[in-house]
């Protein structure tokens, strides 16, 4: 049976963006109001490029984060930056949030079940609740799959085509009676894929069992850029060469090869003796602008550079992450985008 949906790249138009203010403090212990200077530097790209919903709690804490933005000279009264009321355990938005996806008569708001990056965290309830409250503000149609599926998990070339990874799709974890041809059909039937990549296992620091963006990320239709580590002594080295492998060795359905850049790997990262997933592929590609994750090392100009020339009619913008990855994630993981319709 065809799918209805379409789920667009990530280049393509947007409306908007979304994201959630930092509240969590399980997120970065003891350092909450250490990551809000690289939400402001994302706020601000993004409010010159689209709508930017920003996640708040309740009216007080929205009153709170209104003055944070207006001493930083971002308004939200008016302009591009907007303010919501709605309600959430932590900040992962890319993983809890709503799919839009592409319909015969609009847009779509897909809903599929979030159970904590594996039930690891308590962290399930409302976050739950957040794609049906995401589609009535944009306004759209909302439509529930009982499976589960974040959105770090999965990307996409606007064409059917979807990059995933074995050790998180097919984990126990997630959904332990699903096989991996039932999971394709899930994605086929949501999110309008039909052809499916998997790569292999995930990098070292990585909470979420192997999210693909921190690994690997389509820039254009048959264009992926992926994440490569030259050290053979570095843990991510074996696990890395062979995601290259299994992406330089695949062809598509209609025969063409994919063409891949390599992304550096900054050096490794830790906080309190903890290895963290930094990784310049959780970059986040928006209207006019291009938000990369930045470490203060000497790999952040190559990877801008590579990531400049895969967009060059967008304006790539090194986020400071040092301090966000303590949280296990970066600037696709904190971001959800609302296509144009």
């Amino acid at each position: 049976m065809s799918t209805r949906f379409r789920m667009p790249a990530e280049w393509e138009p947007h409306a908007a963006t979304w994201l959630t203010w930092p509240h969590c403090e399980d997120t970065w212990p003891g350092r909450l109001d250490e990551v809000i200077p690289a939400y402001i530097q994302m706020i601000r790209a993004l409010a010159s490029s689209e709508v930017v919903y920003v996640n708040t709690l309740d009216a007080e804490h929205r009153e709170s984060v209104r003055s944070i933005l207006s001493d930083e000279g971002i308004p939200t009264n008016s302009g591009n930056v907007r303010l919501i009321v709605l309600p959430t355990d932590d900040e992962w938005i890319r993983d809890y949030g709503a799919f839009f996806v592409h319909g015969p008569e609009g847009l779509v708001a897909t809903d599929w079940e979030f159970n904590a990056w594996g039930r690891k965290y308590d962290r399930i309830e409302i976050n739950n609740c957040v794609p049906a409250a995401m589609a009535k503000v944009v306004r759209v149609e909302h439509l529930a799959y009982p499976i589960v599926l974040e959105g770090g998990a999965f990307d996409v070339n606007g064409e059917g085509v979807c990059l995933t990874t074995e050790s998180c799709l097919l984990n126990p974890n997630r959904n332990p009676s699903q096989s991996r041809i039932e999971i394709e059909e899930h994605l086929k039937q949501g999110l309008g894929i039909n052809e499916v990549i998997w790569l292999g296992d995930g990098i070292e620091g990585d909470d979420t069992d192997g999210h693909i963006d921190d690994l690997a990320r389509f820039v254009g239709q048959r264009t992926v850029v992926t994440a490569v580590e030259d050290d053979p002594t570095e843990a991510n080295y074996k696990s890395l060469q062979e995601n290259l492998v299994r992406l330089q060795s695949h062809r598509m359905r209609d025969g063409f090869e994919l063409e891949t850049i390599e992304l550096p790997m900054p050096p490794p990262l830790f906080h309190q003796e903890q290895r963290l997933p930094a990784s310049y592929a959780n970059f986040y590609i928006a209207n006019s602008v291009v938000l990369m994750p930045a470490f203060g090392v000497a790999q952040d100009d190559i990877a801008t550079e590579r990531l400049q020339s895969c967009f060059p009619e967008r304006r790539v913008v090194p986020i400071d992450a040092s301090v966000l990855v303590g949280g296990l994630g970066s600037c696709h993981c904190l971001t959800q985008q609302v296509p144009a319709v």
